[in-house]
């Protein structure tokens, strides 16, 4: 697995999300009223205090030790709580149905709707996170399962709407600037 995100302006996080497909599950579950940089650090937050991020060792610890490990301060997430119940409960799925390994989500789907099916059925993952972690996985990893576009919708084309078109400083940028043109327009990143 190797992709071409830019989301923390931190090169070993970015490193983490590049390489790593339950880091990257984790970041775009955290991705949620928190700047991006902050979930998307939150993977490497958690790597960094725990020693590792392995799925089935996650699963296994304690909720409330993990809990606590997700509130240390700085906490991973604006909600760390919450989140922190959301990661270990996507790490125990990760366990039971794709061998504690991440990327094993996607690593043999043939078509886009399959994808959304798994994406869909992890905890924290709704129909919008599963529509753009689609497409991080299509521009950022190559990652093209026949039908992915029309899993992704609009996160799909080539305007900067999301994480999925972060592939640079300057592309993080972009994104900012059209999602703030959105929302004094009234439209959502999917308009």
């Amino acid at each position: 697995m190797n992709g071409t995100l830019n989301v923390t302006d931190d090169t070993a996080a970015d490193a983490l999300l590049n390489t790593d497909g339950t880091a990257l599950l984790i970041a775009m579950l955290l991705d949620q009223q928190v700047a991006i940089e902050w979930a998307f650090k939150g993977p490497a937050t958690l790597r960094e205090r725990l020693g590792h991020l392995d799925a089935a060792t996650i699963a296994s610890l304690d909720l409330d030790q993990f809990v606590t490990v997700c509130c240390t301060k700085p906490a991973i997430h604006r909600y760390p709580a919450v989140m922190g119940k959301r990661i270990h409960a996507l790490c125990a799925a990760l366990d039971d149905t794709y061998d504690g390994q991440g990327a094993n989500l996607w690593s043999d789907v043939a078509t886009g709707k399959e994808l959304k099916r798994r994406l869909i059925a992890l905890p924290g993952y709704g129909p919008e996170k599963t529509k753009i972690f689609t497409a991080i996985l299509a521009k950022r990893f190559g990652i093209m399962p026949d039908g992915w576009q029309a899993v992704a919708g609009p996160f799909a084309d080539d305007q900067p709407r999301s994480v999925a078109d972060m592939g640079s400083a300057e592309m993080r940028q972009a994104v900012r600037e059209w999602k703030s043109a959105q929302k004094t327009a009234g439209k959502s990143k999917q308009d």
